[in-house]
């Protein structure tokens, strides 16, 4: 088996269309791990992770968490709200604390654009990027595209449309440099207010028209409206906005095909989509979920190989 190009996960930016290939390959190996009835291994046994999250995050965390569990690895969490980064601690000075007691790679979240990167460059453990601002949301598109290539047998030639806030989402970006390395081709939708100026010079088509978006699209990946990172108002009301942008049952039903529905959660219920889509047969959001932890084994164990 060929190994991962580099010793961290810093970003989707930062990796091959074959690390991508890798890491499913290896994800497909651990999703039958985690549905056996031992759902060990015991591959980093002697690993230790810290996860330092600076943000409030539930899935991701728990999802890492458990990937880190499920593989045997030492797990210390961190949350910056309990800790002495509110006295006034910097950030390196915290990491390089953690470090200090022996710990291997780190896992992190922040709000800052560029931390991961800039933590790779000062300290020796591999890092793995758990959302950096609004830039990169790695291992959220990762599994995204797994599961895609899970439900549709495969990632290439599919066309996949992001729906909603793309200014403020990680998670878009990350999505379209994995979508776009393994030849999808990409599509964003929503209000212009919340299209970044630039987006065009990625290579992927706009539309501001919902239901011309869904009537191209094979996948529809709902993301969610930030509504905490909006420090002005992007859209009239919540309630216009779903009546544009938010993907119900009808407007399904009115398509002459088939799609599938994706969403990297939480789900504003009623607000970018309706409770009969989310729970749909349409939908693979509960998919999403379970891959997730198989991915972020995966990630880890690779990494962990380049030690």
């Amino acid at each position: 088996m060929s190994s991962f190009s580099t010793k961290h996960l810093l970003g989707i930016k930062n990796i091959t269309a074959e690390d991508i290939e890798l890491i499913f390959q290896t994800a497909d190996n651990f999703k039958e791990v985690i549905n056996r009835p031992i759902k060990k291994v015991p591959s980093l046994r002697d690993i230790t992770i810290a996860n330092i999250f600076f943000e409030n995050s539930t899935r991701t965390r728990l999802s890492f968490e458990l990937a880190e569990k499920r593989l045997s690895a030492d797990v210390v969490n961190f949350s910056a709200g309990s800790s002495s980064v509110k006295k006034g601690e910097t950030l390196l000075d915290t990491v390089n604390n953690i470090l200090a007691m022996k710990v291997d790679m780190v896992v992190i979240r922040h709000s800052g654009v560029g931390v991961p990167h800039f933590l790779s460059r000062k300290i020796d453990a591999n890092i793995v990027n758990a959302g950096d601002g609004t830039h990169e949301h790695p291992t959220q598109a990762l599994l995204d595209s797994f599961s895609i290539r899970e439900k549709l047998g495969a990632v290439g030639g599919k066309k996949v449309v992001l729906i909603g806030d793309i200014l403020h989402s990680r998670v878009a970006m990350s999505n379209i440099f994995a979508l776009q390395k393994q030849g999808a081709e990409v599509m964003v939708c929503g209000p212009s207010t919340l299209i970044p100026k630039y987006i065009d010079k990625l290579g992927v088509k706009v539309e501001h028209n919902l239901r011309k978006a869904l009537q191209w699209c094979d996948v529809a990946n709902v993301l969610r409206i930030q509504l905490e990172r909006q420090n002005i108002q992007y859209f009239p009301s919540e309630r216009e906005y779903s009546l544009y942008y938010g993907v119900n049952k009808e407007l399904l039903d009115s398509l002459d095909k088939e799609i599938v529905v994706m969403h990297p959660g939480p789900i504003n219920r009623g607000l970018e989509l309706s409770s009969d889509v989310a729970d749909s047969e349409h939908s693979i959001i509960l998919d999403q979920v379970e891959n997730g932890v198989a991915v972020r084994m995966a990630v880890l164990y690779l990494l962990a190989q380049q030690r």
